[in-house]
């Protein structure tokens, strides 16, 4: 059965969404399998369910054209080719959980989000998928459970580097597909290849565009440390929004991250700061840290930001200390020619952070904000308003993220809605999970997924 989503709601009345958020939040103890619950804070108006359970580490949400829901699986933090595409199937309207949880692809290589696009003058669906070495698109029909015909590869990325752990390597890729008035383009984030380094790879940090057949590809953006996740809102004015996330040799403080409103389309692409200027108190700033190259990297001559140590969502970093956390991806591979030596070369380290675009809004450092969403005026409770999830320090002693925010459009100004992914026990923090994507499937309503616990959860209006 087809995903119905304005079927499953019952709509509050007026008075309930006027006071949604001036209610202190309530707390819900979820079990999500036998002896295992997981306990979350959001506002009182609003329910929260386990929708979906056994997902390996699963990321982001797509709907297809014929409403069903997808969602992707990166199976474990490693650089593996074990992830998945999955269709969530079966929903139940009384229980608010699917029945069953379709493997529509296997044996990718981490798949983080998936795109559909429905060519006008064939009727034939897309299915976009963006991987760390290429975005590949198959046919798709209505009702399919595994794709009919082989992918084909659009454009290939930079896909060498080390665990993202000793430096910040960003394995994951993200795709869109933008209307830029009437015509379709699909765009797709990549993330730099290091922490704080002189990149020389044209696509490092960066948002490129394309026809929906990967031809007349352009730069969008440039020095986007990681966008994570890029939409349109179409109720504002059509912009392209992207989350995205600072560098961390500066200390647990700084520097913010950041959500932009791209310039779509602008020539040449705008540089959005990184690496040598970053934000604080909601402005740019210039990074007077020496910048180290690549190469500077490879010969090993940096030093670890922080000593080996335990706290940290990745386990105990082995290694840390001598590879350094500007250590950049290439550690030891052999240069080559840029593959995208088309569309430019890395842009040159800014000198001043005069004409770095404002950010719509920023976070507290290291928050990590991935997936979001925007309510317009069709919702009542949530009317106007962006949802952000940040996903949490990697080092949990920071304390920031973990939790999913709200801001609008008017004040720009995060606050929280739903937290307790992270607590302090004993003097200790402690992660319970780690919010990612948000999918908006109906008034008020919208599925949240938990890459920590494998789970999706269902938030809709009390009943």
């Amino acid at each position: 059965m087809s995903w119905a989503p304005c079927r499953i709601l019952l709509l509050p009345s007026l008075a309930a969404a006027a006071t949604l958020f001036s209610q202190a939040q309530q707390r819900h103890t979820i079990p999500f399998a036998p002896g295992k619950s997981i306990t979350l804070a959001l506002p009182a108006n609003l329910d929260i369910n386990v929708a979906a359970t056994g997902l390996k580490r699963v990321r982001f949400f797509a709907q297809s054209p014929d409403g069903r829901i997808f969602a992707t699986g990166m199976h474990d933090l490693a650089d593996n080719t074990r992830g998945a595409v999955y269709i969530l199937d079966g929903w139940n309207e009384k229980t608010h959980t699917f029945a069953k949880i379709v493997h529509y692809l296997d044996h990718l290589r981490n798949p983080n989000n998936v795109a559909f696009w429905t060519d006008p003058a064939t009727r034939q669906s897309w299915l976009y998928v963006a991987l760390t070495d290429r975005l590949v698109r198959y046919k798709y029909s209505a009702g399919d459970n595994a794709p009919t015909s082989a992918p084909e590869v659009l454009i290939r990325f930079p896909d060498y580097g080390l665990h993202y752990k000793y430096g910040g390597w960003h394995l994951t890729r993200t795709v869109a597909v933008i209307d830029q008035h009437g015509t379709p383009r699909i765009f797709v984030s990549v993330g730099s290849s290091c922490n704080y380094c002189r990149e020389d790879e044209v696509l490092r940090a960066s948002v490129v565009s394309m026809d929906p057949d990967g031809k007349h590809q352009r730069l969008e953006a440039q020095g986007l440390r990681n966008a994570v996740d890029i939409h349109q809102v179409l109720p504002l004015d059509a912009a392209v929004f992207a989350t995205n996330m600072g560098d961390d040799h500066l200390g647990d403080q700084l520097p913010e991250d950041t959500f932009f409103a791209l310039a779509a389309n602008a020539t040449p692409a705008p540089n959005y700061g990184w690496p040598t200027c970053y934000f604080t108190n909601g402005k740019p700033v210039h990074d007077a840290t020496p910048l180290p190259s690549l190469n500077d990297a490879r010969a090993g001559g940096l030093t670890a930001q922080k000593p080996e140590e335990a706290d940290s969502v990745y386990g105990r970093q082995k290694g840390v200390a001598a590879a350094g956390t500007n250590l950049g991806a290439g550690g030891g591979h052999i240069h080559e020619p840029d593959p995208n030596g088309n569309l430019g070369l890395a842009p040159e380290a800014l000198k001043s952070c005069d004409k770095v675009p404002a950010a719509y809004t920023t976070f507290a450092a290291h928050s990590s904000p991935l997936g979001f969403a925007y309510f317009s005026q069709d919702d009542r409770e949530l009317r106007d308003s962006f949802l952000v999830a940040l996903h949490g320090a990697s080092h949990p002693s920071i304390g920031t993220g973990y939790r999913v925010v709200r801001f609008t459009p008017s004040d720009h100004k995060p606050r929280d809605f739903i937290t307790g992914f992270l607590t302090i026990e004993n003097g200790k923090p402690v992660v319970h999970g780690r919010p990612c994507a948000i999918l908006r499937v109906g008034k008020d309503s919208f599925l949240l997924s938990d890459d920590f616990l494998g789970l999706v959860y269902f938030i809709h209006p009390r009943e």
